[in-house]
């Protein structure tokens, strides 16, 4: 599985960034891993310079073999809450998707 971390202007992209998603992300699909092949997260301040409640985004977007992709995206106040909300939100999303595809 591979993990794509793209980052807006407002948010520093750097390695300990990259390391927290990909750590994040593959532990929390690591029951999906044979189905997911790419995971794209976009990590966003939707008011940029300004402060307020809720305006760090993650979207994630996963690519699953022979299907649709399927994202989730989540805000809180820290970008770190963002992530781990994105992640819970794909989980239960990939769960109920690959589910019903199993009880076909």
């Amino acid at each position: 599985m591979q993990i794509q971390t793209n980052t807006d202007s407002h948010i520093e992209g750097h390695d300990a960034l990259a390391h927290h998603v990909e750590t994040t992300v593959k532990e929390g699909l690591r029951h999906f891993a044979s189905h997911v092949t790419r995971v794209e997260v976009h990590l966003s301040d939707e008011n940029g310079a300004k402060k307020s409640d809720d305006d760090k985004r993650c979207l994630m977007e996963a690519r699953l073999e022979g299907l649709q992709p399927v994202a989730v995206s989540h805000n809180a106040n820290t970008i770190h809450e963002a992530i781990a909300g994105a992640s819970k939100k794909l989980q239960a999303k990939l769960s109920s998707t690959l589910g019903k595809l199993n009880n076909r």
